[in-house]
């Protein structure tokens, strides 16, 4: 297989291994978000249970990241390698080229899988300190204020590549984690 620096010096094996990253991380932040604002909606007041339901998400995430990645680029690498065979009517099985196609469909799925855990941990850590530092509100609110800086970031991140204003990506991001606490306000329950 061709090396790890080989793989991460491609621009297209980074750019769409950051795609899967940043659109699960989105996924698995707003999923935590609806995740503590439904615990504390519906009166569940142990923050450690709050952190497993958050882990339980993050692993259905994680798993449905690497796994549908796995398969997805499976089909296309393996659709691209075709068209490459039949235009140069040669069979490219065992080269290199075959080698950093399987490469570089791995650093996909596990960008695809990180993504979600960082976004879903991340804002569930105040429900570990619950009782300690935070009632549970405290802990609800800076929750969604930990996922909203995490959404932010991603945005700001996306920006900066794109050359777009980064403080301007990173809030229409952060906005969504907003617009989903808000939206869990008006759950019947």
């Amino acid at each position: 297989m061709a090396s790890l620096r080989t793989l991460l010096a491609d621009e297209d094996v980074r750019s769409i291994s950051r795609r899967y990253f940043i659109s699960n991380g989105f996924d698995g932040t707003l999923t935590s978000i609806g995740v503590v604002v439904g615990a504390y909606l519906s009166g569940v007041t142990d923050g450690f249970t709050v952190f497993t339901i958050g882990l339980g998400a993050a692993v259905g995430l994680g798993t449905s990241g690497v796994w549908s990645v796995w398969e997805i680029e499976r089909a296309e690498k393996q659709a691209e390698l075709m068209r490459i065979e039949r235009a140069m009517l040669t069979d490219l099985q065992d080269t290199t080229l075959r080698d950093r196609r399987e490469g570089a469909r791995k650093i996909n799925a596990v960008a695809s899988g990180i993504g979600p855990l960082i976004g879903i941990i991340l804002p569930l850590l105040p429900f570990l300190a619950r009782g300690v530092l935070f009632s549970p509100l405290e802990a609800t609110i800076v929750a969604v204020g930990i996922g909203v800086v995490v959404l932010f970031t991603f945005g700001a991140y996306l920006g900066s590549i794109s050359k777009q204003n980064w403080i301007v990506a990173g809030v229409r991001m952060g906005l969504a984690g907003i617009v989903v606490a808000v939206l869990n306000l008006f759950l019947p329950g």
